[in-house]
């Protein structure tokens, strides 16, 4: 009896600790699969859209199907993706090798242009593709480099610019010293090639000046200091300046408009823009004619200067162009006249830098008018009407130079002031 009491409590104790055991195995598999996480269905893991959402660069992320989950406005709007695809064959078989191997690739792409486009009008990106999770997720980042591709353009041509306009003066300089010592025993000769000799070194330094000026005023840096300044002193001196160039070919330089309009800014620089818009006027007008600078209120808020020739005028596929550091209508005349190439860039970024504009009308044949807006310094104050001031600024009858308001088969652009200048 009593055995038969012992082996059925040894047989409840086996039972028991069966279910214990039992039990235990069953509460310690839950508590593995709580740990690991689950994947995630149709979505992102939790805080990643939240990050995405404050990042500068363009995301998309990839599920394992190498569908779309998530892509920022900026990545659709560059067309990277069209609906719930990567679009580019580049950014897909990155993210398939980054999914297969879970190695971070960068490398740069360029996004094509539209259609009608050419290949250099599209955008370049810096790439940086990883793996997001465990689950096959897969992050795409795109940074824009347009810009920066552009103003790496910008500056090559620059330097390659400026090393052709350096080198034609300062060849012409050594040859001509070359000539001069060979000629030592001709005074005519010596005088001739010496006139030659100054006239390159004029050239070499007014292109040295001009590029000092430009470096100066292009940045997005104000100008450090602005007062109150006369366009009536500004252009008698502009004026001045060009005499002597406009008495070699018996052009008149005349004024009108209002007088005693002021504006804030830099007097010598406003100078420097006006001198070149001149000098241009002259360079490219026959001989006996007419130039006149003319200023006038054309608001309450603004003034205006205008410059207008009876010159050659501007063909109308150059007109857009004319604005650009080094660019010529016509080389071979900008030879003759001794131009930089720069003066025109340097009224544009001047005017930009007192928050005006520069505009410009011309035709074939006609002439043109350059116009320099800008911010007046008293729009209280009294003068001319503007009605006045349009009938006193028209060149004279007969003159051949046609005014912007006629327009007629004519050529015009317009330079705004950004925002911020």
């Amino acid at each position: 009896m009593e055995v038969e009491i012992v082996a059925s409590l040894t047989g409840l104790a086996g039972l028991a600790i069966g279910l214990a055991t039992g039990l235990a195995v069953r509460v310690s598999e839950r508590a593995q699969q709580a740990k690991t996480p689950a994947a995630p269905v149709g979505g992102l893991p939790p805080g990643v859209a939240s990050v995405l959402s404050v990042l500068r660069s363009s995301a998309v992320v990839v599920d394992g199907e190498d569908r779309v989950l998530r892509a920022s406005s900026a990545a659709r709007a560059f067309g990277m993706v069209s609906g719930d695809r990567l679009v580019l064959d580049e950014l897909l078989a990155l993210a398939r090798l980054v999914r297969r191997d879970g190695e971070i690739r960068e490398t740069e792409i360029q996004v094509g242009p539209g259609r009608g486009r050419s290949r250099a009008d599209g955008r370049w990106f810096a790439v940086r593709v990883a793996p997001l999770g465990s689950h096959g997720l897969v992050l795409v980042l795109a940074e824009d480099l347009t810009e920066l591709r552009r103003t790496e353009a910008i500056r090559r041509d620059f330097v390659a610019n400026v090393s052709h306009e350096l080198k034609t003066p300062v060849g012409a300089l050594s040859l001509l010293a070359e000539t001069v010592e060979g000629a030592a025993d001709d005074p005519e000769a010596v005088r001739r090639f010496a006139g030659r000799m100054q006239h390159e070194s004029v050239r070499l330094t007014n292109l040295v000046q001009d590029l000092m000026t430009l470096s100066r005023i292009q940045g997005d840096e104000p100008l450090p200091e602005l007062h109150p300044v006369g366009l009536d002193e500004v252009t008698v001196e502009a004026l001045d300046r060009c005499q002597i160039k406009a008495s070699a070919k018996d052009i008149e330089l005349t004024t009108g408009g209002e007088d005693g309009l002021k504006v804030r800014g830099d007097e010598e620089l406003l100078i420097t823009a006006l001198r070149n818009l001149i000098d241009n006027a002259v360079a490219y007008s026959p001989e006996h004619t007419r130039v006149v600078v003319a200023t006038r209120r054309c608001d309450d808020h603004h003034v205006e200067i205008n410059v207008t020739d009876q010159g050659i005028g501007i063909p109308d596929g150059e007109v857009e162009r004319i604005f650009e550091r080094f660019y010529r209508v016509d080389p071979a005349r900008s030879r003759q006249t001794g131009g930089t190439g720069l003066g025109l860039a340097i009224v544009k970024h001047v005017t930009t830098k007192h928050g005006g504009e520069v505009t410009v009308w011309s035709k074939e044949g006609s002439g043109s008018t350059f116009t320099i807006r800008l911010p007046l310094l008293d729009p209280s104050g009294s003068g001319a009407s503007p009605a006045t001031a349009d009938s006193e600024t028209k060149p004279a009858a007969g003159s051949g130079a046609t005014a912007p308001a006629t327009g007629g088969g004519g050529a015009s652009i317009v330079h705004p002031a950004p925002q911020n200048p």
